[in-house]
């Protein structure tokens, strides 16, 4: 074999090539689900996603004999340097062969690059922050991948690690499969209480998110997202610009029957954005939807079973007032209709945020996915 070449991407259709990188590698593994080309284009386009307002970001694909054998981006964030400090770079979009040759040369290449940034440590992978898709699969290999959720095969753990990445932060994806539950059979009775609190006591109504004012809705979801979330490990808050980003790309996607907001007095004080899980259907398209894509997406659509519970949240001043809990009967509620969405999964979860993951336990879950986030220094 020829030895590992990297080389910068300079050009769209060198962009192309490396956003294409995994279809070589995975095409064969049935849990992998192709991702749309045009979607993952725009993502990684500095005019387009405003990402790049406040980052830098460069990748790079390895070769060996001309053909590409792997991928990696690396980036500077100054808004984690904002919310987060530290002298940190990132690295995503790590893709490879089972092949240390290819995986050490593109990490020395993510790594050169943030060391000329001035940067200190490096985390990853990151596709760009943890608002985006994060996290190494570590358990789970045998579970496809839910909508915004990575795949990797187990080696990628082996070659992280034999770099002298350490572990930064596990993520955990909770299933919660409804079935035929009815209200009480399953969740714990302290969920219940803390619901009735809200609802009766403190007056909370929970209405369903409304598709025809996404950009407002979305908007009114970010704020308590922002918040919500805010003191949580690697958080940043996303932008203006890229909540508006985010909504167009949602709005394909999202049913209404299954996105929340609680308010109180007519201020939204929690949210949850509960996705169907596309990937469904998505792994039926081989990243195109064009000539019949859009076609087979359409009616895929109608047959998902299973949803991701992307975000839940609650702003600080309701946070021990049982919102949470009724969000949880609210998925309940729906999930107990004729023909509903049977369960899914719900996260990432942080391992360290210990009330959630009291939640997802009181509502019967499981963890069947761990993700982590690995760290090094330069």
């Amino acid at each position: 074999m020829g030895s590992v070449t990297i080389r910068p991407v300079g050009s769209r259709r060198e962009l192309k090539r490396f956003v294409k990188v995994p279809f070589h590698l995975h095409r064969n593994h049935p849990q992998w689900v192709t991702p749309l080309v045009f979607e993952r284009m725009e993502f990684l386009d500095r005019g387009k996603n405003p990402y790049f307002e406040h980052a830098e970001a460069e990748f790079f694909v390895a070769e060996r004999d001309g053909e590409p054998v792997g991928r990696i981006s690396a980036q500077v964030d100054h808004r984690w340097d904002e919310f987060q400090g530290g002298s940190d770079a990132m690295f995503g979009f790590f893709e490879t062969t089972d092949d240390r040759e290819v995986a050490v040369a593109l990490i020395d290449a993510a790594s050169e690059w943030a060391a000329a940034q001035g940067r200190q440590r490096i985390l990853g992978p990151m596709d760009f922050t943890t608002n985006d898709e994060v996290g190494i699969l570590i358990e789970g290999y045998e579970r496809r991948p839910m909508i915004l959720e990575p795949w990797h095969p187990p080696y990628y753990r082996e070659l992280i690690e034999a770099e002298g990445f350490e572990k930064a932060m596990d993520m955990l994806m909770w299933e919660l499969q409804f079935g035929d539950l009815k209200e009480g059979e399953q969740f714990d009775p302290s969920i219940h209480a803390a619901a009735k609190k809200a609802l009766d006591d403190e007056g909370i109504t929970i209405r369903n998110m409304r598709k025809r004012d996404m950009a407002g809705e979305v908007r009114r979801f970010m704020d308590v997202y922002n918040e919500a979330w805010g003191n949580n490990w690697g958080f940043v808050p996303i932008t203006d610009a890229e909540i508006e980003f985010q909504a167009k790309n949602l709005k394909q996607v999202l049913n209404e029957d299954w996105t929340f907001m609680a308010e109180k007095d007519g201020e939204v004080v929690g949210a949850a954005l509960t996705l169907p899980d596309i990937n469904q259907v998505m792994a039926k398209l081989n990243g195109r939807l064009l000539p019949f894509g859009w076609a087979r997406f359409l009616l895929g659509k109608r047959k998902i079973d299973q949803l991701r519970v992307f975000a839940l949240g609650v702003t600080h001043a309701y946070r021990h007032t049982g919102v949470a809990a009724g969000l949880y009967l609210r998925h309940l509620e729906e999930a107990s209709k004729p023909g509903a969405i049977e369960g899914g999964e719900m996260g990432w979860i942080l391992e360290t945020n210990k009330s959630m993951n009291r939640a997802m336990e009181g509502m019967g879950g499981k963890v069947v996915k761990r993700y982590r986030l690995y760290e090094r220094s330069l």
